[in-house]
């Protein structure tokens, strides 16, 4: 097994190769206006990094966000392409899911315990507004993903992991990491639902996870004029 892993549905551009024991190489860039410039040469580097080429994957795992339409899309229509392109499956996660995962796992800081409790992963939206889910302590979604105004959101005494406790830290008081999702977490999981034989229950079809419709609008029949 040789996956590729990558995440567009934040800021972060974040690419991973794993070969289903372990991750092989992993980058990520933070640059909210460069996904569509940064990714393919991240799929090179790491590939290369990995000490493999692109025909030697066997499949790919991409967030399916939620997360804002053009960065979102790039990293979808990219991961179809690609898996097209080599003849290989390509699956999709939520984004949000990966994130909570390194909270359970204290991926993201390892002197870091294990919630006690629910918490929440929090996201930027844009338009001052916050894609959010609430899980449990293992780390297992229990509501969401929805998009809402930061005061909307049921938080109070939860911690919070994500950009949502950067970004409104009176609403998200108690932060807990990560910010963003790991690409390296995107292929873990993958390759455990693979292995446990029912990928179903937790991959995805790559298909992009909006909550609502984009900003960009298609224009409209042009209005009659009358002389």
């Amino acid at each position: 097994m040789l996956l590729l892993g990558l995440d567009t549905a934040t800021p972060a551009v974040t690419v991973a190769l794993h070969d289903g024991g372990q991750p092989l190489a992993q980058l990520v860039t933070v640059d909210a206006h460069r996904h569509a410039e940064l990714l393919a040469p991240a799929i090179a580097k790491a590939v290369a990094d990995g000490g493999a080429s692109q025909r030697d994957l066997t499949g790919i795992v991409v967030g399916v966000g939620p997360g804002p339409y053009t960065g979102l899309r790039v990293g979808l229509v990219t991961a179809r392409v690609l898996g097209a392109a080599l003849g290989i499956p390509v699956y999709g996660l939520c984004s949000l899911d990966v994130i909570a995962a390194d909270v359970v796992s204290g991926g993201h800081d390892a002197e870091v315990s294990r919630p006690a409790g629910d918490f929440l992963v929090a996201t930027d939206a844009r338009r001052r507004e916050l894609y959010w889910a609430r899980y449990d302590s293992a780390g297992t979604r229990l509501s969401g993903p929805e998009v809402s105004r930061p005061a909307e959101i049921p938080a109070a005494g939860l911690l919070a992991a994500g950009e949502g406790p950067m970004l409104y830290p009176e609403v998200l008081p108690d932060a807990v990491g990560p910010a963003y999702p790991a690409a390296a977490t995107l292929c873990r999981i993958a390759v455990a639902a693979l292995a446990g034989g029912d990928p179903g229950s937790t991959l995805l079809p790559p298909e992009p996870l909006y909550l609502r419709r984009p900003d960009a609008r298609e224009p409209g029949a042009p209005k009659r004029v009358t002389p």
